[in-house]
């Protein structure tokens, strides 16, 4: 029995106080972790309150992403996983189970990443929300005419007519004559994709010559290769002889189109494929920044996409664009600013749709609110950047009920102008007060300075990481000692004197997009930044007009940006950017033997695993096992292969180097090769002195994808005509290392070469030679350039948002 309340005659209200005696439930109020051991996390041990903001900070490659999204996210989706039935479970991604010993205290994780969205042409704004779900409902409902159920407003949808003999087996079975119908929306001619590509067959060909005289003008297409050219000359379908222009109807169909045939040349049997597809394999399928610069040239010259003539865009079919509310169309609708179309739906009253209506209204709202109203629906997705990706995945949170759970954020600022970055610490908090427990891994001082708690990782990268350096407050951080701490106050200084620009790009009647006819001159020779509030057009400015510009286009630009690098597991910055093959010479060289035999993906790869270093198998809907292959012990290559040494080093050991310490080994000595220190310098130069040369390019962050492909190509041809363009190239830095950034920037303008920078990174802006400011807002508030000139012009002006808060950072 419990026990009566004590009271106490002498309180003057004469009510009975109560000993509070914390009830069991409250007690847990920490997320404890300990023996941490994911990548290289050193048996880390944290204890994160919840229901309180957390910011993990600390340089790249510090372990951040490793505890917070790989321990404590990670194994909260396995368990929640776990709860489903077992048939459900088969359906799922299987997970398994982090490497810590402790793991207590956890909530259910929703992960808002900085992962891009998927780049199907058919993925938009619309798809990837609720909200075209919502229209879709909303005009088959209210449209008119009317033209069928919300199927028919889906570009995804193709419309289906079928009709002929099925057999019922019920009863007496017997034949009956049968029709099916299904009205779709996706518009016939491009398929729902908005565009339709085209092969300028010129540039593959000379019609005037024969298969025979080398008729072929495709880069690596040898008159002597069995795979290609000969294929095609003694396949038995094509007279070799005859000049390709007088080839007959039949013969030009088998030549471009013909579907994949067994043929034998010389008695060896090949596969035999219409020029066509074999093109759109062997050269479309593949990432164009992984690309040689000779076989990039070749495709942006051969293939062109223009708007589909049908749809005009929209990618809907004729029907679905006929049906109309109050005069506007759903293509109408898709098009127009967020923004303006939460404006829209509010004016729309039916009593029939009226619960349609208000969750319509609060997703299109909750977009203005996270500060993407400028967007519309019919963006694709995969034209998105990685900030605006993980806002669009914020959408659906915002009005959530549910209370008590982990939010995960990766670098949310990411893409976010000074202006907007209030915005969205806002929205963090607001999901705190909720009762959430809100973490984020962030590098940002504006935002790490609204924590409740800061973890501080480091002290270094890679192997100098993985270990807590600081544990507390903020105003702790800022005297701990630590590389955080030290740095989190640091402010650049405006340049005392810019460089002179060598000439100019000139840019006229731009119209991409938002941009209203914009005319400017990005000066060459100097480093220039291009910043404005998220929307306002920088990147239709830049990709958009700058880089498609006449003159300007092709090998003239090296363009870099975030998109993902294409490539599986068993891709590494070593194959990535070229490094491996020097170093396989080398190693043969020394050893007398195929360079073949020193890559995992050909002759030295491990019988037992095929190179992958781990053997899988599957258990169905249970956690698959990754088991290190017992042949190797993880090495990837066969014992015979790891025999052979170069500078006392085995191909495993060097590939599991870091950049920083194969620069020093194969620098000099026995090990010295040129080549690959080239190489591995530029690695270093970019920042990426802590990775391995082995890691797989799927665990890569979206800076250290864009920092990879800047090394790759800063040995590009070209010399002192090089224009780079870079897409925020601070995204994923820690403070202390946009200074070295800085450096790198300043040494590629030093040599003679153009730099151009899409970014709002206010140490960047400071260090600029030339600042190109768009706005004044977002969307269709923006599209002008509202500011020309240097640094220090723009804070003594503080015309622009850019420049007050450019103003601010450097204390004018």
């Amino acid at each position: 029995m419990s026990k009566a309340p004590s009271k106490d005659p002498n309180t003057a209200s004469g009510q009975a106080a109560e000993t509070v005696v914390p009830h069991v439930a409250d007690s847990h109020g920490l997320i404890r972790v300990h023996g941490a051991r994911e990548n290289n996390l050193k048996d880390v041990s944290v204890e994160i309150p919840k229901r309180r903001l957390t910011v993990f900070t600390g340089v790249s490659g510090s372990g951040k992403s490793s505890l917070v999204f790989d321990t404590i996210a990670a194994d909260s989706q396995r368990l929640i996983n776990e709860t489903y039935s077992a048939f459900v479970q088969g359906f799922m991604p299987t997970l398994a189970r982090p490497e810590v010993d402790v793991l207590d205290g956890l909530t259910t994780a929703i992960i808002v990443d900085q992962q891009r969205m998927g780049s199907d042409p058919r993925s938009t704004v619309g798809t990837a929300t609720d909200a075209n779900a919502m229209l879709r409902i909303l005009f088959s409902r209210l449209g008119t005419p009317h033209i069928g159920s919300p199927g028919a407003f889906a570009f995804n949808v193709p419309s289906v007519r079928a009709s002929g003999a099925i057999t019922v087996d019920r009863g007496n079975k017997k034949t009956v004559k049968a029709t099916f119908s299904r009205t779709g929306g996706m518009c016939p001619r491009c398929e729902g994709r908005g565009s339709v590509s085209d092969i300028d067959l010129t540039q593959l060909y000379d019609d005037s010559k024969s298969l025979a005289d080398g008729a072929f003008t495709i880069p690596g297409w040898k008159s002597d290769s069995f795979w290609t050219v000969r294929v095609y000359a003694e396949s038995g379908l094509l007279d070799p002889n005859k000049p390709i222009a007088k080839f007959t109807k039949k013969e030009m169909q088998d030549f471009l189109y013909r579907e994949p045939v067994k043929v034998k040349v010389e008695g060896v049997n090949l596969t035999y494929e219409g020029l066509i597809p074999k093109i759109q394999k062997s050269f479309l399928s593949k990432d164009r920044e992984s690309m040689q610069p000779h076989i990039r040239e070749f495709v942006d010259r051969a293939v062109t996409f223009a708007t589909c003539p049908e749809c005009e865009g929209t990618r809907l079919s004729e029907a679905a664009r006929s049906s109309r509310i109050g005069g506007t169309s759903i293509a109408d609708a898709c098009a127009m600013q967020i923004s303006d179309l939460a404006q829209w739906v509010r004016g729309l009253e039916d009593a029939s749709v009226a619960p349609l209506l208000e969750a319509l209204r609060q997703t299109l709202d909750s977009f203005v609110e996270i500060g993407l109203g400028y967007l519309s629906l019919d963006r694709a997705s995969g034209t998105l950047s990685g900030g605006e990706a993980q806002r669009v995945k914020m959408v659906r949170h915002l009005g959530s009920s549910l209370t008590d759970v982990t939010y995960v954020f990766d670098e949310p600022t990411t893409g976010l102008h000074p202006h907007d970055i209030q915005r969205m610490n806002d929205l963090l908090l607001r999901l705190r007060d909720k009762g959430n427990t809100v973490l984020v891994v962030e590098h940002k001082p504006q935002t790490i300075a609204i924590a409740d708690h800061v973890v501080d990782l480091g002290p270094g990268a890679g192997q100098a990481g993985g270990t807590v350096c600081f544990e507390g407050s903020v105003a702790g951080l800022r005297s701990s000692g630590t590389v955080t701490g030290r740095h989190f106050d640091d402010r650049a200084a405006l340049k005392e004197t810019v460089r002179k620009p060598t000439g100019a790009l000139e840019v006229r009647g731009a119209t991409a997009h938002n941009l209203r006819e914009v005319d400017v001159d990005v000066p060459l020779g100097v480093l220039t930044v291009v910043t404005g509030v998220a929307g306002s057009g920088k990147s239709s400015l830049v990709h958009g007009s700058l880089v498609g510009a006449s003159g300007v286009a092709g090998e003239g630009v090296v363009s870099i940006d975030q998109t993902p690098i294409r490539g599986s597991r068993r891709s590494n910055p070593a194959t990535y950017t070229g490094l491996l093959e020097p170093i396989r010479k080398a190693f043969a060289k020394a050893n007398g033997v195929k360079p073949a035999l020193f890559s995992a993906n050909s002759e030295g790869a491990c019988p037992q695993c095929n190179g992958a270093g781990v053997v899988y198998t599957d258990l169905a809907m249970m956690a698959g096992v990754a088991s290190t292959c017992e042949e190797c012990e993880g090495k990837r290559f066969e014992a015979s292969v790891l025999d052979l040494h170069l500078g006392g080093r085995d191909i495993s050991e060097v590939l599991a180097m870091s950049v920083t310490e194969a620069e020093e080994f194969f620098g000099s000595g026995e090990a010295r090769i040129p080549a690959a220190h080239a190489i591995l310098s530029r690695l270093a130069d970019v920042g990426l002195g802590y990775i391995s040369l082995g890691q797989p390019l799927t665990t890569l962050s979206g800076g250290e994808r864009q920092r990879l492909k800047l090394a790759s190509r800063m040995s590009e041809k070209g010399g002192e005509g090089l224009v780079y363009v870079l897409d925020e190239p601070t995204t994923g830095l820690h403070l202390a290392d946009v200074e070295q950034l800085l450096g790198l920037l300043d040494r590629l303008v030093d040599s003679g070469r153009s730099v151009i920078v899409v970014e709002h990174h206010p140490a960047v802006m400071a260090h600029a030679d030339w600042i190109i400011d768009l706005g004044p807002g977002a969307g269709h508030d923006g599209g002008r350039v509202v500011f020309e000139g240097t640094p220090a012009d723009l804070v003594a002006a503080r015309s622009t948002l850019t420049g007050e808060h450019l103003a601010e950072y450097v204390g004018a």
